[in-house]
């Protein structure tokens, strides 16, 4: 397994006190404490108008989107301050498949930034980030959802347990499947490590939520399992695909 430090690591933090701040995206001065310019920081669309059980983006307000009224979500509610799509994509795409950890810096940031402004009211008792399995977590070198999930659960003050689930079944990539075989690729694909009683609000996060495939079939582990509620969050919510 190739060997690295967490995203906010002490060489990091270092280097960040020696070297000028410097926008990952364009090259430009860094603003904010990090290396994202304001332009380019401005360009991260934040999902304002979202629909509050899945995080849908929206273009008008409305208690529930379609796919929500049509099949209910086993979560209750979710969160997803920004929306996938450029530049936010390639950020997450250096972070996530290229190793990138100074980009996982930035994401992890801006999302505690959003935290600060618009985090749910009702905080849950514990957060779990979603597992990757044994054969990715060696090929990546970390799990991208829990290196964006640990700055946030502190500046929140949620604990955090990463070692209660287990992907247990290798899956193909997501990418290009529908919503159907999506769910089909997810079935029976997570386990629950514990059987100890969980709190009764657990939230689940994930670093992006395409579907929302991923999360529902957890969340519906945890359901099975006696949790009461359980939210999902993220760092962004993509659209509609046209």
């Amino acid at each position: 397994m190739k060997t690295t430090g967490k995203v906010d690591g002490l060489a990091s933090r270092l280097l960040r006190a020696v070297l000028p701040l410097r926008c990952l995206l364009c090259g430009g001065a860094g603003a904010g404490g990090r290396d994202l310019c304001a332009g380019c920081a401005l360009d991260c669309a934040i999902n304002r108008t979202r629909c509050p059980r899945c995080a849908l983006p929206l273009e008008t307000p409305a208690p529930l989107c379609g796919d929500c009224l049509q099949h209910e979500p086993p979560f209750a509610a979710a969160w997803a301050p920004f929306r996938y799509g450029h530049p936010l994509d390639l950020l997450e795409t250096r972070f996530k498949f290229r190793g990138d950890l100074a980009a996982g810096r930035v994401l992890a940031d801006l999302l505690v930034e959003r935290a600060g402004i618009d985090a749910p009211a009702a905080l849950p008792a514990l957060m779990i980030p979603i597992p990757l399995h044994v054969s990715r977590l060696r090929e990546r070198g970390y799990n991208q959802a829990l290196e964006l999930a640990r700055p946030l659960a502190q500046a929140l003050g949620i604990p955090l347990r990463h070692d209660l689930l287990a992907r247990s079944r290798a899956t193909p990539p997501q990418t290009g499947l529908d919503a159907k075989a999506r769910r089909r690729n997810l079935r029976g694909a997570f386990t629950l490590l514990v059987s100890t009683p969980l709190p009764d609000h657990v939230v689940l996060f994930d670093d992006v939520m395409t579907t929302g495939t991923t999360l529902r079939e957890v969340a519906r582990v945890l359901v099975q399992a006696g949790v009461a509620r359980v939210d999902v969050w993220a760092l962004a919510r993509a659209p509609h695909r046209r």
